[in-house]
């Protein structure tokens, strides 16, 4: 019993193995080659128009095309093409046309661009493409003759210098040369049969159109056209088998993710130390004010931090003079205004304590410094507990963006040929 529920079991995973391979892989036969060369003839009729000062609704006439064309690759033709029947032109301001007859024989090039700049896929060079555009331009001769219309015009109303078609009463043909450039839209070029639309411009030798200029006339024509296809030549007309397969990609890319590291920065912090401080404050010659005084916010700032982190610290204000200046007298009144001055900014700015304050005053039996004009001067000085700011070194958390591999599966198509 067991060994018959495994054998149904291993049937079961084989039918699924199948079915999951016949989703995922499929075979096609496909075209590898395309036609190289092929011959045709054309028939095409519609409309022409030699240029002149007349309005075109009176100049447009008949014309028709035989050609034989080969194409030697799916982008370079050349074909042998002949275009005749009739021509018209006139005078305007006499309201009189005229007509004659031509011929023009011609040699031309011929360029597919659409299969020059779009390729077929496999599945369809076969096929060919549904509309091809073709340029086109050629060289040949241009006949004309039967200017009758002219001639009797020209007995009768006017007289056109140098125009053909009229000597001594006799009629005289004209030949010139042929320059042509031009456009073709053509259906599908693997087909026997076609249809094409083509305009061309001619460029041919003055007096085709019986009028004096010095310069080339143009001839316009418009056409349709029906062509038979023979002889496609394929260069290879092999079919190949390809198997497509569902495979899996793995693509590899870079995305930047926040990372925490540690780092190392110096931390600030305050402590409370035992220290002492000793400031001067200059003063001017003569003077006592104490806001005026150099040193005076530095010396006091420091005072007043000292008195109110400290609850032992006191402060002495010791002012001098300078003994190369005044008298002993004098020099011991401006000494004890400018200690004063200094208590005073530290009561009244600072709000310190009064009690806490000592003002003494040296007039000039002490000079503590040995430059004259620096004993000009007031000496804060105080012992107590500072509060002192300090750094040290931590490490933190710092967050930074770093670029990490990545990977994703996708899955793509791909085709390969069978071998066997």
């Amino acid at each position: 019993m067991m060994k018959s529920k495994g054998l149904i079991l291993t049937a079961a995973l084989s039918l699924m193995v199948g079915a999951a391979q016949a989703q995922n892989e499929r075979v096609e036969k496909e075209v590898i080659s395309v036609s190289s060369s092929y011959s045709y003839v054309e028939a095409q009729g519609g409309l022409q128009l030699t240029s002149t000062n007349a309005p075109m609704s009176k100049l447009m006439t008949p014309t028709a095309a035989l050609s034989f064309g080969h194409y030697f690759t799916p982008v370079v033709g050349a074909r042998l093409h002949v275009n005749a029947w009739q021509a018209k032109s006139g005078f305007k301001d006499l309201e009189q046309y005229y007509k004659w007859k031509y011929i023009t024989p011609s040699a031309d090039l011929m360029l597919n661009l659409t299969n020059l700049f779009c390729k077929n896929n496999l599945t369809h060079v076969e096929s060919g493409h549904f509309l091809n555009v073709i340029l086109l331009g050629g060289v040949g001769l241009n006949y004309a003759w039967g200017n009758d219309e002219l001639r009797d015009l020209n007995l009768h109303a006017t007289r056109v210098p140098m125009a053909w078609g009229i000597k001594d009463g006799e009629s005289k043909n004209r030949l010139s040369h042929n320059i042509r450039a031009g456009l073709r839209l053509e259906t599908n070029q693997m087909k026997p049969l076609g249809l094409s639309f083509e305009v061309n411009a001619n460029s041919l030798n003055d007096r085709f159109n019986s009028k004096v200029n010095d310069a080339d006339d143009w001839q316009f024509t418009a056409m349709v056209g029906l062509s038979y296809r023979f002889g496609h030549k394929i260069k290879k007309n092999e079919r190949v088998k390809f198997i497509y397969r569902t495979v899996e990609v793995v693509d590899t890319f870079e995305v930047e993710e926040p990372e925490i590291v540690k780092d190392s920065v110096m931390e600030p912090y305050e402590v409370l130390e035992h220290a002492k401080m000793d400031k001067a404050i200059f003063f001017q010659l003569a003077a006592s004010d104490a806001d005026a005084a150099q040193g005076i916010n530095n010396a006091i700032r420091e005072a007043a931090e000292l008195m109110k982190t400290s609850e032992d610290a006191k402060i002495t204000v010791t002012g001098y003079a300078d003994k190369g200046t005044g008298s002993a007298a004098s020099n011991k009144k401006f000494a004890k205004k400018r200690a004063d001055d200094v208590a005073r900014k530290l009561v009244s700015e600072y709000g310190l304590d009064k009690k806490r304050i000592k003002v003494d005053s040296k007039g000039d039996t002490v000079q503590p410094f040995a430059e004259n004009d620096k004993n000009r001067c007031v000496i804060v000085s105080g012992e107590g507990t500072f509060l002192i700011k300090k750094f040290r070194q931590v490490v933190v958390d710092k967050t930074i963006m770093k670029k990490v591999k990545k990977t994703k599966t996708r899955l793509i198509e791909v085709k390969e040929p069978v071998t066997k």
